[in-house]
């Protein structure tokens, strides 16, 4: 599996994105492709080493609580331990800091190895994430006390949004923090507060890996009335430590008031710990809570430091949740590409059947690997357009982050508009088509593929979480649709169009590749069309009833666009893995794109069937 893998990403890195020319900016002046490849060849020597073997056993043995801890198998401390060592937990942060530097596409490539090899060990997401957002929002005692040591590998990081009774609905939340008495805005790492409240599903969010989790925590400051706030813009962020620290972040040993409720149980990601955690229950108290606090009772809450202004929080905590959603569409993808690599390789081994013809009906001839039935090659085919076009789509944006890190004025504000266009669809798209890739996968291996002997049935388990988490399809499209199409006028729109049309008018001027150049121009019109019809009434609830197929539709011309130029940098090759990135493209154009058709037409319809269902007809 490694080989191709391996073999994918050095195409699109170099042949495709040309990411060694990156090495001419002043930020990467100290890289080079030999560099990147160092970088590429430990992650992937990691993840064969410290991931791959145990990937089964982290299915089956799930986390499990003892009353103190959450107990997790020897073999994810280890694999821990060996990424935190590596350095790709700041791989893309400052020297000055400890980083390395990098390009954040490399980066990103190398933590695809790990996604790969085991996605429920995990390899630090939501961890780089958390300090990310610190390093963009948070003050400089917060950056030192609670982001460096997580990029450090000694503190990890959740992102604590849901709650029981308020999922993806973030205006209804009910988690309060109120000031901790007099002085409370004096503390030097920032203003403190005390939280009461429940979180739910929170990925990681108690475990013995590192000396401490830094919880960002999503909550409401009451009024002077005692109310909480309505709607979204009365939330604010605080940074809640499972252990409490001093003001350069080295745990004093006082457990901050923060309890594990509960795991959840899993259909897949079984590996990674999923909890329920209750903030400020009294558990574990902590003294000190201030006159003015309004706590009492069953324990004072749970410190937490409020990160920027009040009533910004989620604003300032969709830059770790935009980030999280191109590393799940990026978990998604190598689900996928595992599932794919593995029917390839049981396809090219596996007898079964005769060819067709009238040579196929004699029962002396021997049988044929299944590769060569074609309907297999469909599935095969369909998988590697599925994997390579999300792999395509995924490094794109992060190629997309490095020019908005280090390109000229004119050249990150393009990257701005189209990274915010695409977010919803690198984290869709994949996390649709790969799911479909794995099923594909299962298919390929017959009832085989349906049993625990073979991985393939586990990363279709594992991948069925990630159109859920992160925003559900429903959230992501209705982002799309709703925001992001129609944002500064449609500028972001129109600069994916200036990509698009210059990808078809270098593919309109290659023979093999015009037709293929005008159906994605008129795809795309249809597209663009659809999206002013669905506006027209200017009623939201027409337009956005049909949100999810306009974003299926959006998505399939993503990767219709990225496919056609990844095709355009094979021209003139004649390898194998040429020839097959043409053939993925060709069934890209011809079995998949006209699906936009249908998708497309409820939504210039503005069809109300789905709308209109009487709840009690169902």
């Amino acid at each position: 599996m490694a080989q191709g893998l391996r073999a994918a990403i050095d195409f699109l890195l170099y042949e495709w994105l040309r990411v060694q020319t990156l090495a001419t900016r002043a930020r990467y002046a100290e890289h080079s492709r030999e560099t990147f490849d160092a970088v590429l060849d430990t992650c992937e020597r990691i993840a064969r080493d410290k991931y791959a073997p145990f990937n089964r056993l982290v299915d089956t043995e799930e986390p499990r609580f003892d009353g103190e801890r959450v107990i997790l198998p020897a073999a994810t401390h280890e694999a821990w331990r060996a990424y935190a060592d590596s350095g790709m937990l700041c791989a893309a942060q400052d020297y000055a800091i400890g980083g390395m530097q990098l390009p954040y596409v490399v980066e990103a490539a190398g933590n695809a190895f790990f996604a790969a090899a085991s996605v429920s060990i995990g390899a630090g997401m939501l961890t780089v994430g958390n300090a990310n957002l610190l390093m963009a929002h948070g003050t400089a005692a917060q950056q030192r006390a609670f982001a460096l040591p997580q990029f450090a590998g000694r503190f990890a990081g959740t992102m604590c949004l849901s709650e029981p009774q308020a999922g993806s609905s973030l205006s209804d939340i009910a988690t309060r923090a109120v000031p901790d008495g007099p002085g409370h805005e004096d503390d030097p790492l920032g203003p403190r507060y005390r939280l009461r409240g429940h979180k739910m599903w929170i990925s990681a969010g108690e475990h013995e890996l590192t000396e401490n989790i830094v919880h960002l925590v999503l909550a409401k400051i009451p009024g002077a009335d005692g109310r909480l706030p309505a709607g979204v813009k009365g939330i604010s962020l605080f940074i809640v430590p499972k252990w409490l620290v001093d003001r350069d972040g080295r745990p004093t040993g006082q457990r901050n008031d923060v309890a594990l409720v509960g795991l959840n149980h899993k259909c897949g990601w079984r590996g990674t710990p999923n909890t329920l955690l209750n903030f400020g229950e009294g558990r574990f108290p902590v003294a000190g809570a201030g006159v003015g606090s309004g706590l009492d009772g069953q324990g004072a809450g749970a410190i937490g430091y409020r990160v920027g202004a009040a009533g910004d929080g989620l604003r300032q905590m969709f830059h770790m949740m935009n980030e999280a959603r191109i590393g799940v569409g990026m978990a998604a993808t190598m689900l996928g590409m595992a599932g794919y690599l593995a029917s390839l390789d049981y396809a090219r081994t596996r007898q079964q059947g005769r060819r067709l013809g009238p040579a196929g009906k004699d029962p002396a001839q021997p049988p044929v690997r299944i590769i060569e039935h074609a309907d297999v090659k469909r599935m095969l085919l369909a998988q590697k357009a599925y994997c390579e076009g999300a792999l395509a789509l995924e490094l794109y944006c992060a190629r997309l982050v490095d020019e908005l890190r280090t390109g000229d004025a004119e050249a990150a504000q393009q990257a701005h508009l189209l990274l915010e266009l695409l977010t919803p669809i690198a984290k869709s798209w994949p996390s649709e088509w790969c799911l479909e890739a794995n099923s594909l996968a299962i298919q390929v291996h017959g009832g085989y593929g349906y049993t625990r002997d073979f991985p393939v049935e586990q990363y279709w388990r594992d991948n069925r979480l990630n159109m859920i988490h992160e925003g559900t399809h429903g959230i992501q499209a209705q982002d799309l649709l709703g925001r992001k199409v129609l944002m500064q006028g449609g500028s972001a729109l129109r600069a994916l169009r200036a990509r698009i049309d210059a990808t078809a008018g270098r593919a309109g001027a290659l023979p093999e590749w015009a037709q293929a150049s005008a159906v994605l121009q008129q795809a795309w019109q249809r597209i663009e069309g659809a999206a002013h019809a669905a506006w027209a009434s200017g009623d939201p609830t027409e337009a956005l009833a049909n949100a999810v197929p306009y974003m299926q539709a959006f998505g399939h011309g993503v990767i219709a666009w990225l496919w056609l130029d990844v095709a355009c940098a094979t021209v003139g090759r004649e390898d194998p893995a040429s020839v097959g990135r043409r053939q993925a493209c060709h069934y890209f154009f011809r079995y998949e794109l006209p699906k936009i058709d249908a998708w497309l037409a409820v939504v210039q319809a503005r069809d109300r069937t789905c709308a209109d269902m009487p709840e009690e007809a169902f």
